[in-house]
This record gives C-alpha cells, structure tokens and sequence, in this order.
C-alpha cells in the first residue's frame, strides 16, 4: 500500500522532474512520470525506491494523447536515464485528415504524428489552385485553428481518385518512403500523354500506422466522404486483409505493395485482391529447386510463430511433399527459441529453413552457438530481407558475443524476393532501377536509406501505381464500347469493376522492380535472390526466375566442408561375413573326415562277409559313415554367407544346410540309436535273458526302424520346407562411428537363415532330426545316452560292437549339450557361432568314426581274422551258412557242458 500510495502522488505530480543520482546503489531512483500519462513498471516488488541497472520504463498516456520524445528510458550504471536531457509529454492527437491534401500536397512541421504546435503547409499540384489558408497549427485542445483548404482544377480536366493507407509510423512505416515512390510515379503518369491523356490521377491517403484498428477509421473516411475513390492501396499485411475482406462490399479493387502474408493468396476471401509486393511463399519454390540442387531429401524447419511464417511453412511442407522432400523436423517457439533449437539437435537436423523476425534470428543464432548447430554439418536457409549486419547489432536480448555471433551464421544461405530489377533496362516509366532510387533519394532530402520505412519496397510502390495507371488506360476503349466512362465509376458499378480487374489481371509490363506480372491469386511473380554469407559479408551466387523454373547459377557457392553437406548422417550398411581364414580351417578338417568316411565305408564293404564285421550289423554301420559324411558336408553351407553368393541365392544355401544336416543327423544317429534300441529291448530283461539270447535277430528290423525315423524326418523338413520355408532375416547391430570421419556411421549388418515360426518348428518336433541337426537339445540325444546306460554291461554277439556305439552316443550327446546354448548365446558373433557349430559336427563325426571303425580295423589287422575266416571258408564251404554255423556253435556248447558233467563224476568219485 504504501509504494501503491507513492506511485498515485507522483503521477498527480504537474510535471516531470530530473532523477535522483544514487550511484552508491548501483541504480537508479524512481522517475516522474508526464502529465496526463504515467509509467508501466514490470517486475517491481511492494516498495522498491532505487531500479537496477538496464531497468526498462516505458511512458503511457490518457486518452486520445500520444508520447512525444523518448517513449522508453532505460537505467544506466551510472545512475541516470538514457535520454534524460530530452522531455516526453503526452499531448493530444489533432485529426490525421488534415494531414493529406487532394490533388496537393502537405507538408508536416515538425515530422511525426500531428500533435500541439505541429504546423502543416499546403500547396496544390500543376493544374490546381489553392483555396483556403495555406498553413493550420494544432492547438492544446487537438484541434486545428483553420479548415481543410481545397486544390480546385485550373481547367478542365476529369480526376480519377486513389484511396491510399501509407504505414508513416508503427510496427513497420513503410509510408516514409513508398508515399514519396508513389507520388513519384502519379506525376510521371499524368506528365504523361500516352496514359489517360483526359485524365489526371490524384492521390488520397492517410497514415494507417500498420494498425488494423486505425485503418477501420480511415478506410470508413475513405469510403464515406467526397470524392469516390476507383481503388484503394493499402500497406501493411494486417491493414491489408481488412480493406481486401471489406473492399468486396464496396465493389472496389484493392492494390497493395506492401503485403507478403500468404493468407491473401486467397481469390475466395479476397475476390478483388492484387499485389505488387511478392508473397512470402514465392521464397518456397527457390528453397525446393536449392534441395534438389545439392541432393538433400530431409530437412528441418523453425519457426517463430506468427500467422505469415505458419502459411509460408504450410506452403514450403506442400511444395517438398510434391518434390520428395521430407520434412523431418518442425518446430516453432514464440519468444525463447532454446527449447527448439536443443530439439533441432538432438534429432540430427542438418538443413534447416528459420522463419522469424530479425530481433528473434538473434536469439536462435545465439542458441545455435551454444548447441554448436552450425559448420561444416549444418546449412541455415533463412529470410534475406535482414539488415546485412544484423548479426553483429549488439541486442541485450542475448548473451553472446559478435565473434560468437559471427562465427554461427558463417555460411549460412538466403533467399531475397528482388524488389529492384538487377539489369540496367529502361521500364515503361522510361526509368532505369539506378536512375529510380537517385530520383527518390532526391525527393526524400537525403534521409539515410538505412532510417527510411519502406525504402527498400520503395520500387514496389512506384510499380503498383502504373500497373494502376496502364490497366485504368486498358480500360478506357473497351468502356467506351460499351458507352461507359471511367468516371462513371460508382461503388455499386460493376462493368466498371470486371474491366479494371481484367486489365489488372493480364498485366505485364517491365517496372523499375522487374517483370511486373500477376499469378491467378493477384500476387506478383518476381525472381528471388540467392546469396550466402562468406567471410562474414553477403555474396550472390543466383537467381531464380519461378515464373520460367530458370536457375541462374554464378558457381561461387563457398562451404566449410568439401562441399554441400549431406542431409543427414550417412548411414553405411556393411555386412559382417564369416572369417575366410575360419572357413578354410574348418573346411579342410570336414574334407578330411569326408575322406575318413570313405575309407571307413570301403573298409566296411570290403570285410563285410567277415564274421566279425558281420556281427556288428554292417548295413548301420555304412549308414553312420554316409550320415557323418553328410553331416560333415553341411559344414560347406553352413559357411557360406553374402561373401560367397548373390542374397537372392542365400535362401537355397540356408534349405540345402538344413537338409543335408537333417537327413545326415537320422542316417548317422539312427542308425547308432537302433543298435542301441534292439539291444536294450533283447538283452536287458534278466528272467527274458537266455530267451532272448536264443533268438536270431532279423536284420530287416532294424532297417525298418532306421527306415522309420528317416521318414519322418524327411517328412517333417518337407512339410517345413513348403509352409514356412527358410529365409534371410537381418540383424541390425548399434551403430559405429569410425574415426576418420565423425559424419559417417557405420550400420553392422548380419544375416541369419530364418522362418515366420522358427521357434514353433523346433517346439512341435523335439524327436525328429531337423530340431536336432537345428538346436540339439531332443529327446532322442536323451533317450540314446539312457539306452547306452542300460546296455554297457550286456554281452552279445549278435551286435557286438554295441558298447562302441554307446560310447558314441554319449559323446555326441554331450558335445550337442554344450554347443547348443553356446551357439544361440553367440548367435550374433558369426565366426564364434561357426566355430562352435561346425567344429561339434566335426569331433561329433570323427568321434563315430573313429569309435565304431578304428578298432575294428585294428583287430582285423592285429589278429587276421579275415584269414582264418577265409581258411575255414574254403575247408567248409559254408562260411556263409547261418544253419551250419547255429550247428556248430551248439556242438560245441554240447561238449562243453558233457566236458562239465564229467568233471563233476570224477570229483563225486573222488571224495567217496
């Protein structure tokens, strides 16, 4: 309350008085604010007496008053206002009408808006005298102390009146320099014999303040008083859209020149809309043709988030979809950029388009140094209608330096709609470009262009007046076959109307702005310059021309890297294949036992009608050498990958695999496994026993039940084969950056023979082969190692090597139970996975072999066998009989229990 109390005294205070200095408090005291006004405070705290240092105050007034002189003051170190010798008073406003003058000219003194003791000076054009007083002050009470003075014509002549709103002040006062290009243009065209020789054209206008709200005032005097205006000429994109969305009411044509939003490119809400100045999306289709240019197919987008920046970037999200172009990234921001510059960022935008106001580009760049979103990785495309030091203006908004600034914009491409034709040509004003801006600096007194609203649109201004002047001067012949004029114009004619809409519509003419021509929504078409920063200053490097799609291309496009930077990190795709060095190890090991296989087989052949041999099932045992053999074969495609064959090739390397794994796996464990089997089920049973010893093994059994298992098997790979056939699945890896290049990463890639159900083939068949040949673990290993078990104490002569054939299953088995998991765990490690793999089906085969074969040749050949075999082959002739054999064998087991019971008489006789 009480600093609430204080602040009400000192805005009751009659005037303003010089601050307290307090430099020992490092601030500033309190200031007083105008009569009839008072001060906005932001952030203060109940009873604060001293303000910090770069504090802000900004002036406010009552009313219909307006600040004159300083409107904001700012706290300095030393303890003073900025500014503090000038004085700012709220005054009151006098009417804006007096301040233009149909057919003549004013004159305001001193410049500004028209408040006390601001003086206007009145004077016609040629052809016009002046009637009424010449000058009028604006007194205290905002009145002027005379009536508007009147220009009447001289002589004859029939005026066409243009309803004009120049921006003088306000957000942008593109008024202070398009006014004077226009009144240029108006005295050039009624100079003129050629253009409306019967009459003259006269400009009516008024300062709209590019306030929307201030232009509903204006338009509405436009409109309601003498004389009717044929067209209006709005600036501004806000004041534009309300007089276009209004002027349809009024039947009238609107023509701006100072109007870039997108949103009146809309022949639907702006029936009667035309525009000299470029719309903002006519940047879009240059940005598209650059993308193409230097190959970048993704980009990014920031924006601040304005209704012009929203259409245009609409419009540029149409025109790259059309093109191809991804837009990856969008994102806007309304005062801070940070968040969306961190955003950019971390989702690897590398070429970026920024929407925003200079003041705002300030605060991204700043952003974008402290991200380190710029150099050789990254390209900024970015409005080029900035001052071209914008970078290096000191802003307190920020907090970086200008070398930071500098050395964040470095390279950096902008795209600027060419308002002043480069090409030293005459126009229809019988004008050059050069010749036009000395002609308005002329007229402007030497004001500094750089200080001067609007002087760089000025040559829009100056066109949109003679597009005006040749489309009323198309008019004239085709009214007057119609037996209408000009000046018959009324807001409720609509002949009149078509005509001036139709000639506007089909203009083209050469301006000191360039080709002046109208697409179907009434905005201009007009080249866009390309230029990039280089060495922290702008260079041209082309032109686009988006009416005839021609690129000018000068070539001297400079860029920190080698040269334009890609769209995004270069992903390399780079496939992991199998150690060739791992492959021809473990190809001549399986060659080998190949060879082994064969020597077996031979051997086994060879000796087959040996009693020996011919006791130990020969026919199985041919089968384990061809189903190792076939197993060891597998090892070839088991290491075959992209390295050695086309991909679309993979998926019949990946079914041979399994096949030749699968089958040999039921040829060379069946068979073992059926020894096993009928062993057990004959010999184990101790009450069956002698029973069972007794009988004779028929061979076709245990054919049938290898035969059995075969066949399923072959049935199972089959049906698996047609339903879910293998095929090549790609693993991804985390990807690599390599060191010599930060901007590449590399993509490990590994492919693996795969099915849709991989997972349910192996879990429905855990007894057939192919689960064991693809992951070991079945109940069939187990069922063989339990078997193997049972029978290791039973003699028999009918499978005599039964006991090696357990041996094998049991080292098979364990060698499957320890590489299983082993290869899924290392599935992802190529060559440890083949390794693990192919060396168990090696030791696996070599182990059979050796175990079931070895120590059969070893005795053969320690013994002779096959020769005491051979001998009693030829004294018999029956070596092959079974009946002669059984006959034999029960001979001797005859004498040898006669032999027992005679052994036992004589020990009975003995001990009696």
């Amino acid at each position: 309350m009480a600093r609430l109390l204080f602040l009400i005294i000192l805005y009751a205070l009659p005037s303003p008085v010089v601050p307290i200095h307090n430099s020992s408090t490092g601030g500033c005291a309190i200031i007083r604010p105008p009569r009839d006004g008072g001060i906005r405070y932001r952030g203060l705290t109940q009873d604060v007496q001293i303000l910090p240092v770069d504090y802000e105050i900004e002036y406010i007034c009552r009313g219909n008053r307006v600040i004159v002189g300083p409107k904001v003051r700012k706290c300095l170190p030393n303890g003073t206002w900025t500014d503090i010798a000038q004085h700012s008073r709220c005054l009151l406003l006098c009417p804006r009408v007096w301040t233009s003058l149909e057919n003549g000219r004013v004159t305001v003194k001193p410049p500004g808006p028209p408040v006390e003791g601001t003086v206007l000076h009145y004077s016609c054009h040629a052809g016009f005298i002046l009637e009424g007083r010449n000058i009028s002050h604006c007194t205290k009470l905002g009145k002027w102390d005379a009536p508007k003075p009147t220009c009447l014509c001289e002589y004859l002549c029939q005026c066409l009146y243009i309803g004009a709103l120049f921006p003088m002040s306000g957000g942008w006062p593109g008024g202070q320099a398009c006014m004077p290009s226009a009144q240029m243009a108006l005295d050039l065209v009624n100079n003129r014999s050629d253009i409306l020789p019967d009459y003259e054209l006269e400009l009516i206008h008024y300062d709209s303040m590019c306030d929307p709200g201030e232009a509903t005032k204006l338009l509405y005097d436009l409109l309601y008083t003498e004389p009717i205006k044929i067209v209006l000429m709005p600036g501004c994109s806000g004041v534009s859209t309300l007089v276009a969305e209004a002027a349809r009411m009024w039947n009238l044509i609107v023509l701006s020149y100072g109007s870039s939003s997108p949103a009146l490119s809309n022949r639907q809400r702006f029936p009667t809309f035309f525009r000299t100045h470029p719309s903002a999306t006519l940047h879009n289709p240059t940005r598209v043709q650059l993308f193409q240019k230097w190959k970048w197919t993704r980009i990014a987008t920031i924006q601040q988030t304005t209704e012009v920046f929203t259409s245009t970037l609409d419009d540029l999200e149409q025109r790259t979809k059309e093109a191809g172009i991804e837009i990856s990234v969008r994102q806007s921001f309304l005062t801070d950029p940070a968040v969306a510059v961190k955003n950019l960022k971390r989702q690897d935008a590398r070429i970026i388009v920024g929407l925003f106001y200079e003041t705002e580009a300030r605060k991204v760049f700043c952003e974008v140094f402290k991200e380190k979103l710029y150099g050789k990785k990254y390209v900024w495309f970015l409005i080029g209608w900035y001052a071209d030091n914008w970078f290096k203006i000191k802003d307190p908004a920020i907090n970086c330096t200008v070398e930071n600034m500098t050395e964040a914009v470095e390279g950096h491409v902008t795209t600027e709609i060419v308002m002043l034709n480069p090409e030293t040509v005459r126009g229809v004003s019988n004008m050059t470009s050069q010749e036009f801006i000395a002609a308005l600096m002329s007229r402007l007194g030497g004001m500094n262009p750089e200080e001067t609203g609007g002087f760089q649109e000025a040559p829009l201004a100056y066109d949109a007046v003679w597009a005006l002047a040749l489309a009323l001067n198309k008019t004239v012949a085709p009214l007057k076959a119609k037996g209408r004029r000009l000046e018959d114009f009324n807001y409720n004619n609509h002949d009149i109307t078509s005509e001036i809409y139709r000639a506007l519509n089909t203009s083209s003419f050469e301006g000191v702005s360039g080709q002046v021509v109208f697409d179907a929504q009434g905005s201009r078409m007009a080249m866009t310059l390309i230029e990039q920063l280089q060495g922290g200053s702008y260079k041209k490097i082309g032109y686009y021309d988006s009416s005839q799609k021609n690129l000018s291309w000068f070539g001297n496009d400079v860029w920190i890297g080698a040269g334009p930077p890609a769209d995004r990190t270069v992903v390399i795709e780079e496939y992991r294949f199998l150690s060739q060095k791992l492959f021809a190890a473990v190809s001549v090991f399986a060659g080998l036992g190949i060879l082994l296989g064969i020597v077996c087989l031979t051997f086994n052949i060879y000796n087959g009608n040996v009693r020996y041999i011919q006791n130990s099932q020969p026919y199985l045992n041919n089968m384990t050498a061809v189903g190792c053999m076939m197993a060891l074969a597998a090892v070839f495609p088991l290491g075959i990958d992209g390295h050695h064959v086309h991909r679309s090739q993979f998926p019949v390397v990946c079914q041979f695999r399994l096949w030749l794994l699968g089958l040999g796996f039921s040829l060379a464990y069946g068979s073992m496994f059926t020894k096993i089997w009928w062993v057990h089920t004959l010999f184990t049973k101790k009450e069956e026993k002698k029973e069972k010893k007794k009988q004779h093994l028929e061979p076709w059994k245990l054919y049938a039940t290898v035969g059995v298992l075969l066949a399923i098997d072959f049935l199972s790979l089959m049906i698996w084969q047609i339903v879910d056939p293998l095929h090549i699945t790609v693993e991804k890896f985390t990807k690599e950056a390599p060191k010599e290049d930060l901007d590449v990463l590399i993509q490990p890639l590994l492919e693996h023979c795969n099915s849709e159900k991989m997972n349910t083939w192996l879990g429905i068949g855990p007894l057939t082969s192919q689960s064991v040949s693809s992951s070991p673990f079945g109940l069939l290993l187990l069922l063989g190692i339990f078997l193997a078990y049972e029978t290791k104490s039973v003699s028999t002569e009918k499978i005599n090597d039964h006991r090696a054939v357990g041996m094998a299953i049991y080292n098979v088995a364990v060698l499957c139970l320890i590489t299983a998991p082993v290869t899924m765990i290392l599935s992802s490690q190529q060559d440890a996975s083949f390794a693990f793999a192919s060396l168990a089906i090696v030791f696996s085969a070599y182990i059979t072999l050796v175990v079931l074969f070895v120590p059969k040749m070893r005795r053969l050949i320690t013994r002779g066998e096959w020769q005491s075999e051979q001998q009693d082959t030829l004294k018999t002739g029956s070596s092959t009989n079974n009946n002669d054999e059984e006959k034999s064998r029960q001979l001797e087991r005859e004498n040898r229990e006669l032999q027992k019971i005679i052994q036992e008489v004589k020990t009975l006789d003995t001990l009696h």
